[in-house]
């Protein structure tokens, strides 16, 4: 379900943002370093560094706003 919606703001935001989806169940260190314990899981980060944490399916308008505002 999260997967159209990411497709859809990289659509949008592709030049300015860097979209990238791990699979947790085949790269579980990166989720344990992450402390990723739901999915899905969308972080951003600006400059290296967690700035907005959303679990479970999030709409697209409440991850556009989010990014609109980082941006």
């Amino acid at each position: 379900m999260q997967k159209p919606i990411l497709e859809e703001l990289e659509k949008k935001y592709g030049d300015k943002v860097e979209f990238k989806v791990v699979d947790v169940d085949e790269n579980q260190e990166m989720a344990s370093k992450y402390g990723i314990h739901a999915v899905p899981t969308l972080i951003i980060q600006k400059d290296g560094i967690e700035v907005k944490r959303f679990m479970g399916v999030t709409q697209g308008s409440v991850l556009a706003s989010e990014l609109d505002k980082i941006l």
